[in-house]
């Protein structure tokens, strides 16, 4: 069971950079609010750096991509980690309303994902400590895990399909296909426990 939860806890906490990395890679802005603003100041300056806009969005995306796919989530999780406290901090100290409890949520969350990678991490602070065996995810969640991924940056970059009727039943096939991969993960899983690890 404690598998099964930090393996959706990856997707959620990986789904959840894909967006805003998508935003600056395209080089568009991340908020509207008026440079006046200290947040809208920021995010400005932010944004006419240009390239460095664009390195933000390629981090985010490749951290959240590597998450997804649950065999480098320990990767995923280290560059989520660094990335998130720089964002957990700018939230802080720029006083967001309401948007450092997500943050803060996010923290923990990664926090909690380097917690259960423990054994993988400190043979690298801790040259005595031994990596025992340990059980990575079955093929079935990383399979799923792809599946997400490439589905949800489609949704991301087909943007708003109201106005075209293809891309409008293209994004609820795409929607469907996530449903249906998480239903089905989820019932094998069920089913057969074994699934969850590669015992």
């Amino acid at each position: 069971m404690n598998q099964w939860v930090i393996i959706h806890l990856r997707y959620l906490v990986g789904f959840a950079f894909i967006p805003s990395g998508l935003i600056k890679l395209m080089g568009e802005r991340f908020t509207t609010i008026h440079a006046d603003n200290p947040v809208g100041y920021f995010f400005e300056a932010l944004y006419q750096s240009g390239a460095y806009w664009n390195f933000l969005g390629w981090a985010q995306v490749i951290a959240g991509i590597l998450l997804i796919t649950q065999r480098y989530a320990t990767l995923g999780a280290l560059m989520f980690f660094a990335i998130l406290t720089n964002i957990w901090i700018i939230t802080l100290s720029l006083s967001f309303s309401g948007t450092w409890i997500i943050t803060s949520l996010m923290m923990i969350a990664v926090v909690i994902l380097l917690i259960w990678d423990k054994h993988k991490l400190l043979p690298i602070i801790n040259q005595k400590y031994v990596m025992n065996d340990f059980s990575e995810p079955s093929r079935l969640w990383m399979n799923s895990g792809v599946i997400y991924a490439i589905c949800f940056i489609m949704l991301c970059l087909m943007g708003n399909v109201n106005e075209n009727i293809y891309a409008k039943w293209f994004s609820v096939m795409l929607a469907l296909l996530v449903l249906a991969t998480f239903a089905v993960s989820n019932y094998r899983a069920y089913r057969n426990r074994k699934l969850i690890l590669n015992a």
